[in-house]
């Protein structure tokens, strides 16, 4: 490829997944804005935009929403990476639609198994009661639900060795130390994996255009 369509090949690919970069641009904003706060403010408002149990209590709506929208770390470039490799990919071949559907699924499901499974350790003693204003904010939960779902994108055989290697990323954790973000990212994969009934009819790139002669002379059945 010459040098000179290279821009315009860039273009393309973001014109192609529209809410992957429109989500990304937000998160480059925000992640500046945090930059210019000092450590305490940041951390106060932050936890006024995370899905603890105390904002989830009072704001359930908002902090779900609020809480997609900011990077705990303040480093968004992995993220730019991330998304154009999963992201990018699974609403090119799945639709703006049913991509955004499995990324809310993942994200808002995801949080509120994750933040139950919480309160009930707190109200068993595991847990201390602070943790009901622990920070938890970020992208990971529908990021790791994406990445579960382009395994169905993969053909056979390989599919299954993908499987398992996402089953490992995520599993591994939950062995040693695990804590309750570690049991909201497999969570969150196996709402990924749920979320097969979206696929159907989706065999690669965009929904599949079958011309029409084709569809006429094909076999019923």
């Amino acid at each position: 490829m010459r040098l000179s369509g290279a821009p315009r090949a860039v273009w393309a690919y973001i014109r192609s997944a529209p809410g992957t970069y429109v989500w990304l641009a937000i998160l480059f904003v925000t992640t500046v804005a945090l930059h210019h706060m000092s450590p305490e403010f940041e951390q106060e408002f932050l936890r006024q935009r995370s899905t603890n149990l105390h904002e989830l209590s009072r704001h359930p709506v908002r902090v779900l929403v609020s809480s997609a929208m900011w990077i705990d770390g303040g480093h968004w470039l992995p993220y730019a990476v991330l998304y154009s490799v999963f992201h990018a990919q699974a609403e090119r071949w799945l639709g703006t639609v049913r991509w955004l559907a499995v990324c809310v699924a993942a994200h808002v499901l995801a949080t509120l198994i994750s933040e139950g499974a919480l309160l009930k350790a707190i109200r068993d003693g595991i847990a201390p009661g602070s943790a009901v204003n622990t920070l938890d904010v970020g992208v990971s939960y529908a990021l790791a639900g994406v990445v579960a779902v382009l395994v169905y994108r993969i053909p056979s055989p390989w599919r299954y060795a993908c499987l398992a290697a996402v089953l490992v990323v995520y599993v591994v954790p939950l062995t040693s130390g695990a804590t309750f973000t570690d049991f909201g990212h497999f969570v969150s994969v196996l709402i990924g994996l749920a979320c097969y009934p979206l696929v159907r009819g989706r065999t690669g790139g965009r929904a599949e255009r079958r011309n029409p002669k084709e569809t006429a002379a094909a076999p019923p059945g």
